[in-house]
């Protein structure tokens, strides 16, 4: 689409999220939709919304407005999920889930997922970044490329949830292709073939935490994983098993590659704009403001993949959204709202500055992490990973710059790369 010179409707922005353009550059397009589409039938039926005030009332009216399929309506929403492993368990994740099942599920994974525990985790995040950085170093000092996103990115947060899951480092890089052919099989326009390839990985995956859920209840280490099996055996309420794997199942995919896209798009936001790496050079408010800003300019998640279902009729913006129709929210749309975010295409992590998580200096809420009863559970450990990565990059490469364009990975869903090589300017030219 020329959204220069588009004067009709859109007839599915899935497919134009998908096309080469779109996989470049989404953000033509989504003003485009935003200003004159914005509640956007798509030629599946589901409806996309992207200003942020509608994404934010129906993010938090999620429970109310708005409800995950119930288990007998999975086939309408799903209709390859009568033979599908990977669609049965994203319906059994947490995110799927309504009150009072949802309540319940979070609560007892809360408990041991905690902020204090996570912020326990960063001295050995700060050591899993030197070492990362260390591995680079001699390749990048000889003036030699580095692929950024393989070498760091990508590693960061598979090791980090191998520590956090008590996982050995091997099999939880073992797991990273399993995970990369779920997500691309979990797609809306997923084809066959992709999704028989995503169940494939999902049975590989499933068989492994089954496994690591025996190991840690007969050898229990100090790992989540530990604590949810045995730490409250004896508690009146438990989780069982399968809603265990699932949701170990459920954290993986969510917070590994939309993780490392985000530490990609803010070393390219380092990269780009040299006059702000001063947020990343001061205190950690600044390094907060900087992380924040990156998050709301290029969310990893272009919208969101979880169906939330009308509970009835519903009018935004002069079109009626019918009871029982399929909505989604495009997230990347909503965090360049104008109406929220003044200059929105502009990189200034001033507008987060001295504030909290999430929330703007004009009390806007950025989108990345969703809102309401299904706000991100690994937001923090997102977070904390960035806070820890970024300034360390900044102080040990501050010369670092593109070795050529990065390349990204074709994908509607999420701004995800192939490759980001990187070099030092000095011997880069």
């Amino acid at each position: 689409m020329d959204v220069q010179e588009t004067t009709a409707a859109c007839r599915d922005a899935f497919a134009e999220l998908a096309s080469p353009a779109c996989i470049d550059d989404p953000y033509p397009f989504l003003r485009w939709l935003r200003e004159h589409d914005p509640v956007h039938r798509a030629a599946s039926g589901l409806f996309l919304l992207s200003r942020h005030a509608d994404i934010y009332w129906a993010l938090k009216a999620t429970g109310d407005a708005f409800r995950g399929p119930a288990p007998g309506e999975l086939a309408r929403y799903f209709p390859r999920a009568a033979t599908s492993l990977s669609l049965n368990l994203l319906a059994s994740t947490l995110a799927m889930k309504d009150p009072p099942t949802h309540t319940r599920l979070r609560r007892l994974i809360s408990r041991d997922f905690t902020m204090r525990q996570i912020d326990d985790l960063r001295p050995s995040i700060a050591r899993i970044v030197a070492a990362r950085l260390d591995g680079m170093a001699p390749a990048l000092e000889r003036g030699e490329a580095v692929d950024l996103h393989r070498e760091f990115a990508l590693a960061l947060p598979m090791l980090i949830f191998a520590e956090l899951f008590g996982m050995p480092r091997d099999d939880m890089f073992g797991l990273a292709a399993d995970i990369g052919a779920i997500l691309e099989g979990l797609s809306p326009h997923a084809s066959d073939p992709q999704l028989a390839a995503a169940d494939a990985a999902s049975a590989s995956v499933q068989a492994y935490f089954g496994d690591l859920i025996e190991r840690k209840r007969t050898d229990p280490r100090h790992d989540i994983v530990s604590m949810l099996v045995g730490a409250h055996e004896h508690d009146a309420d438990t989780l069982s098993d399968a809603e265990l794997i699932s949701m170990l199942w459920g954290m993986l995919l969510g917070g590994f590659a939309t993780t490392a896209a985000t530490i990609d798009h803010a070393v390219l936001a380092m990269l780009a704009y040299p006059e702000q790496r001063h947020w990343l050079q001061g205190d950690a408010a600044g390094v907060k403001a900087f992380v924040e800003e990156v998050l709301r300019c290029d969310a990893p998640a272009m919208f969101s993949s979880i169906p939330r279902i009308a509970q009835r009729d519903i009018e935004l913006g002069g079109v009626v959204i019918p009871k029982n129709a399929d909505v989604r929210v495009l997230i990347a749309a909503g965090n360049r709202d104008p109406d929220a975010f003044a200059d929105p295409d502009r990189f200034d992590p001033a507008r987060f500055y001295g504030t909290g998580p999430g929330m703007s200096t004009d009390g806007k809420i950025m989108l990345s992490f969703g809102h309401g009863i299904h706000f991100c559970l690994g937001a923090q450990l997102a977070r904390v990973q960035l806070a820890e990565s970024l300034p360390r990059i900044q102080a040990r490469f501050p010369t670092l710059a593109l070795a050529e364009q990065p390349t990204r990975e074709p994908s509607a869903f999420l701004r995800t790369f192939r490759a980001l090589p990187v070099r030092l300017h000095e011997h880069g030219g």
